[in-house]
């Protein structure tokens, strides 16, 4: 039996973890008054990890149908998924080793939540470790010809398929949770 709180298997949180959020919808974020500094920063580096996420994994797959000249496409590819890369596993750090803990405190009834995010973190680290192993070896192909590119590509291309999606599902609800668990207490209610 396949686990339903697994993240290549929910379509969201389970409802008695959402109670937060059928008091603060998405539509109230923004002009909230307890949406903070530290809250609106949190947001918006997940909406550039969507975005960038987004922008790698059209070059990947960009990649396989020869979109852009070999050359052009590294120069592109290589720095943004390594910014991508350590990016996101710091701001994962972070919430593991600060955010989520004070966040639990705060409101023990979601701990099952931060659990699941948690793990979440850990299938999204595995994914990390897969797309910086394959764009590596997209980069190095590039110079072997187009047959060995191709397949690199392939490869890649899911890769950046799998976390992509992985990482949506994970960034919908983990804001789910948190956004408004903060616009309940207050950022200083938190001690954030």
């Amino acid at each position: 039996m396949r686990d339903p709180l697994d993240l290549d298997h929910r379509t969201q949180l389970p409802d008695d973890l959402l109670d937060l959020l059928r008091r603060h919808p998405r539509e109230t974020w923004a002009d909230h008054p307890n949406l903070g500094a530290t809250a609106t920063f949190w947001l918006r580096r997940h909406a550039m990890f969507r975005e960038l996420g987004a922008s790698l994994t059209g070059a990947a797959r960009g990649r396989r149908d020869d979109a852009a000249p070999p050359e052009v496409f590294r120069r592109w590819f290589a720095p943004r998924l390594r910014f991508f890369l350590g990016e996101l596993e710091g701001h994962h750090q972070i919430e593991d080793a600060h955010y989520f803990p004070l966040f639990l405190r705060a409101e023990p009834r979601l701990g099952r939540g931060f659990a699941v995010l948690e793990r979440d973190h850990e299938t999204i680290h595995a994914d990390l470790l897969a797309i910086a192993q394959s764009g590596r070896a997209l980069i190095d192909a590039l110079a072997r010809g187009a047959d060995p590119a191709r397949r690199a590509a392939d490869a890649c291309a899911a890769d950046a398929d799998r976390l992509l999606t992985r990482l949506m599902r994970h960034l919908d609800d983990e804001e789910d949770l948190v956004a408004p668990l903060i616009l309940e207490r207050t950022e200083a209610g938190l001690g954030l």
